[in-house]
């Protein structure tokens, strides 16, 4: 059996008249994220983690940010392709390990469905995908509100 880990991180700013999607789902907030996608850093970060556990580069080469056809994707759909790139290589997701850095919204009540959409996507247990939110209180460009960062780890296996 392979084992193999991967890292993943992902920032987005914090601007006016963009929807807040995070970890798939879309939540109620004064601000969104501004990307070339929806702009999911959680799921941007776990798709960097798989792909570079799998030596398979990072989320902009696969899905670059000047390419027409990722234009406001839902990240959700990357996601699903890049679980469909590392299982071409024979891997398998084991769990997963992220954590959303924000001041606001208020991320504990969310995580439960979070979890659920993620799992959904990547055909893995609810179980094997922990999400945790913190602060940086107050301090940096996320304790001023002005973006959103997201780490994550992943062990994938190749039986």
């Amino acid at each position: 059996m392979k084992i193999r880990t991967g890292l993943g991180f992902d920032v987005h700013r914090l601007v006016p008249g963009r929807e807040l999607w995070l970890g798939g789902i879309k939540l109620e907030h004064e601000m969104g994220l501004l990307g070339h996608s929806d702009a999911d850093v959680l799921i941007h970060a776990i798709c960097d983690a798989l792909l570079g556990a799998a030596n398979m580069r990072d989320i902009g080469y696969h899905f670059p940010d000047n390419a027409g056809e990722f234009k406001n994707i839902d990240s959700k759909i990357l996601l699903a392709e890049t679980v469909k790139l590392i299982s071409g290589k024979g891997y398998k997701i084991n769990n997963i390990d992220a954590t959303v850095c924000a001041e606001r919204p208020k991320l504990k009540v969310h995580i439960p469905q979070m979890q659920k959409v993620l799992s959904e996507v990547m055909g893995i247990d609810i179980d094997d995908i922990s999400i945790k939110a913190t602060t940086t209180e107050k301090l940096g460009f996320t304790g001023r509100e002005e973006g959103i960062s997201a780490y994550a780890v992943v062990l994938i296996i190749k039986e």
